[in-house]
């Protein structure tokens, strides 16, 4: 790292591309709340707000396995250092120099031909990446993904991962047991959500670590279709996004909705349709030139729960008006008074079509171009 206030970047890994070495911005004192998408930002804040939330985690904190965890990614995984996966070692402090973490969480390598990493632990956070994605990604995208679980833990993260975690094992012990079964899936449901949230945020911080938006969309495009990068195209994928948001009836939002419940992670599509969208809007650009709330100005005890609320409201009431799919548009037309919604139902699913779209012709007005 550079005494300048920035980081530099020089290191190749054998069978990746060259990576020239370029300056990147660092962000002292910055605050997780400048890169926070506001559904994940008003979960944390109402969940932090809680009377006796404190004593609730650290009671669930002596029944959950954390202490084995880290002996066994102790024992049976990598730890990465100076001497071992020095690149990823050089990544990891230059993540946490950029988002000024000041203490570096540890970080293993464990063998899993899957591509996957996580940020787990209640006490103090560890990160951990799997051989897979360590195989796949080149030096850039990587170095996003280090800033993505930088990210996790300067938010507070890990804390409600692990808790998903247990929660997850927990239900699986439990169903036979018809309403504890319930019981436990309903709040493992309401953690997804949230955590899915989160991944978003994590996504932000990640390119504020590499500030390489190609780079990002790389790495979320081989997670999706694998190391045939020859193969793919950054924006065919991104259009694959705009399809899956628009397309179908009534019928394909609902599947939407069924399809995302069970997992951790939105779609990578999704996830990349996001990033962008947030690289090219005002917040990004006013963390670049070094505009964001600092951790020692706007602190979590002096954000409350109603304005945290309202701003997450106000996201989602933006993500519905927005929005091209099928079900959101219908419940943007209500909500605004506009549509036949009687006309809707008697036409059937098909009546919640997205329209196709109208014929060029000589009376059309010009479309927009690019991308």
């Amino acid at each position: 790292m550079s005494d300048d206030g920035h980081e530099r970047a020089g290191h190749e890994q054998a069978g990746h591309e060259w990576v020239p070495g370029r300056q990147r911005r660092r962000f002292p004192g910055i605050s997780s709340r400048a890169y926070e998408h506001p559904a994940d930002r008003s979960a944390l804040v109402a969940l932090r707000k809680l009377s006796g939330f404190d004593t609730v985690f650290k009671a669930l904190s002596g029944l959950l396995p954390e202490r084995s965890l880290r002996l066994l990614f102790l024992s049976d995984s990598v730890r990465v250092s100076e001497r071992q996966f020095s690149h990823l070692h050089t990544m990891l402090l230059d993540a946490c120099y950029i988002l000024d973490l000041e203490k570096v969480p540890p970080m293993y390598v464990t063998q899993d031909p899957q591509p996957n990493a996580m940020c787990i632990g209640l006490d103090e956070p560890i990160i951990v990446v799997t051989t897979g994605l360590v195989e796949l990604l080149d030096e850039e995208e990587m170095r996003a993904v280090v800033g993505h679980e930088v990210g996790h833990a300067l938010s507070g993260h890990s804390v409600y991962r692990t808790i998903l975690l247990f929660l997850t094992t927990l239900a699986l012990k439990v169903a036979w047991i018809p309403l504890g079964n319930l019981a436990v899936m309903a709040l493992v449901t309401a953690l997804r959500e949230w955590f899915r949230k989160s991944e978003l945020s994590a996504d932000r911080a990640g390119l504020l670590v590499g500030q390489d938006v190609r780079a990002s969309m790389r790495g979320l495009m081989k997670i999706a279709g694998g190391n045939h990068l020859h193969e793919m195209n950054v924006d065919a994928f991104l259009e694959q996004a705009e399809e899956y948001d628009s397309g179908g009836d009534l019928r394909d939002s609902v599947l939407k909705i069924l399809n995302v419940l069970p997992r951790s992670h939105p779609f990578t599509t999704v996830r990349a349709a996001e990033l962008k969208k947030w690289a090219e809007s005002r917040d990004f650009q006013r963390i670049m030139d070094g505009h964001y709330p600092r951790r020692d100005e706007d602190g979590d005890g002096d954000t409350s729960v109603g304005d945290a609320f309202r701003e997450s409201a106000a996201s989602y009431a933006g993500d519905v008006k927005t929005s091209k799919d099928p079900l959101m548009k219908l419940v943007s037309d209500l909500a605004g008074g506009a549509g036949d919604l009687g006309g809707r139902v008697r036409r059937g699913f098909d009546g919640f079509r997205s329209p196709p779209s109208a014929p060029e012709g000589p009376a059309d007005a010009p479309r927009e171009g690019g991308d």
